[in-house]
């Protein structure tokens, strides 16, 4: 992997993006229109968005962000530009962390947007401090990020994609403990749950709702979901295709 590669790997996908609107308003808008929507749900009971609502704002990002990524590298598979980019010096790890770095910017403002209008527009209260929940939100978007690299990898065509939304993001929905908490599902459910990313994304924005000083019970959490994006960008490396057969 050569870093000059890699950083302008990353800064032609910025450009690309920079002159997709929809897509930028899709990381950005959608998550906040989702808490808005939220909020104003539980507007007569603000104690149970108080008690959701940061959790929520680990999940949007991170469903919206699987899906962009994973639509946005297949689309360059399936068009043969990622054929003619990897007959150039460009390897396949130049790629995968270009995109993962580009991606991380968007998700960087993603992760601040959204945090702010909840905080500061739909009056989530939470004991923890307001940069700790930036850093689980930003986290989570890139967890999505590269999970979305990695499920690029075995779609053929954007609707295989969106299709493997379900089976790699619906599991960790229903099983990250925001619906029951994990230590009263079945055990094997629980010990299932207990390798799944999301959980701990989700654990990690508990504990800021709940704790005044929250950072050593975060922590572990956080290098769980740090863990499995270099997981998944290595593994999204070796699966990667030339092209779309």
């Amino acid at each position: 992997m050569t870093p000059r590669i890699t950083l302008a790997t990353a800064g032609r996908i910025l450009r690309q993006l920079r002159g997709d609107h929809r897509t930028v308003g899709l990381m950005v808008v959608v998550p906040c229109v989702l808490l808005g929507l939220l909020a104003w749900v539980y507007s007569d009971t603000p104690q149970v968005f108080d008690r959701i609502g940061p959790s929520l704002l680990g999940v949007f990002p991170f469903v919206v962000m699987f899906i962009v990524t994973s639509i946005a590298t297949l689309r360059e598979r399936t068009s043969g530009t990622l054929e003619r980019l990897l007959t150039t010096p460009l390897g396949k790890g130049d790629l995968m962390i270009g995109y993962a770095l580009a991606f991380g910017a968007m998700a960087v403002v993603q992760a601040l947007v959204a945090t702010a209008f909840a905080v500061w527009v739909c009056g989530l209260d939470i004991a923890g401090p307001v940069w700790l929940l930036v850093v689980i939100a930003l986290a989570d978007a890139l967890l999505g990020t590269a999970l979305g690299l990695l499920a690029s990898g075995f779609a053929r065509t954007e609707f295989q994609a969106v299709q493997f939304m379900p089976a790699f993001v619906l599991p960790q929905f229903l099983l990250c403990g925001l619906l029951l908490p994990r230590d009263r599902m079945p055990r094997v459910l629980e010990l299932v749950s207990d390798v799944l990313p999301l959980s701990y994304a989700v654990d990690a924005m508990q504990g800021v709702t709940a704790l005044a000083d929250p950072l050593a019970e975060v922590l572990p959490s956080l290098g769980v979901i740090v863990a499995w994006i270099a997981l998944a960008l290595a593994l999204g490396s070796l699966t990667l295709r030339r092209r779309t057969p």
